[in-house]
């Protein structure tokens, strides 16, 4: 005797519709690139972390030997030492302040009204093309910085500075694509 208490039919129906009520489809496309694109946005803030401790570590080898305590001969450090070592804090604030923007970036809501005014899935995969160049801006920055001293960095802060600018402006391009003018 067939038990109809695992009929397929019915019990299909009835989880199809829970997941369309709660707003979710586990094999549909748009939800496999709006969690990649989450993925993708921690690992670009991991790398941006790794280029600001890079760049903290220089900022405090460079006042360790830059900036030595204050004597009587010497009450106030060398202005362009000062100078460098705010250099390196005004980056290492710059990398801070986009890890925090792409914390807050907004993903594509999953509602029924974003899916009826958009095509979701190309907004998608449009934001995976820019979380590409994200990504590329973010290693590059990160592999400028990694290793390097305080003077060195000091040296090139208009080229680092330049990175960071840019990730900015890729950020706001990506924010675009989510919420064009109108």
């Amino acid at each position: 005797m067939a038990s109809d208490f695992y009929d397929a039919g019915p019990l299909k129906q009835v989880a199809i519709n829970l997941f369309y009520g709660w707003g979710y489809n586990f094999y549909r496309k748009e939800n496999q690139l709006r969690s990649d694109d989450q993925l993708i946005r921690k690992q670009a803030g991991a790398l941006l972390g790794s280029a600001r401790k890079s760049i903290d570590a220089a900022e405090s080898a460079y006042r360790r030997e830059n900036i030595p305590p204050p004597t009587r001969e010497k009450p106030r450090p060398d202005a362009a030492a000062v100078a460098g070592a705010q250099a390196l804090e005004r980056l290492s604030k710059g990398v801070g302040s986009l890890i925090s923007l792409i914390n807050a970036q907004p993903v594509p809501e999953n509602d029924r009204m974003s899916q009826r005014y958009r095509k979701e899935a190309e907004t998608l995969a449009r934001l995976m093309a820019s979380d590409e160049k994200l990504i590329g801006q973010a290693e590059l920055l990160r592999t400028k910085a990694e290793g390097k001293g305080g003077e060195w960095i000091v040296g090139n802060a208009a080229e680092l500075q330049g990175g960071i600018d840019a990730i900015g402006e890729t950020l706001r391009e990506r924010q675009m694509l989510l919420f064009p003018a109108s």
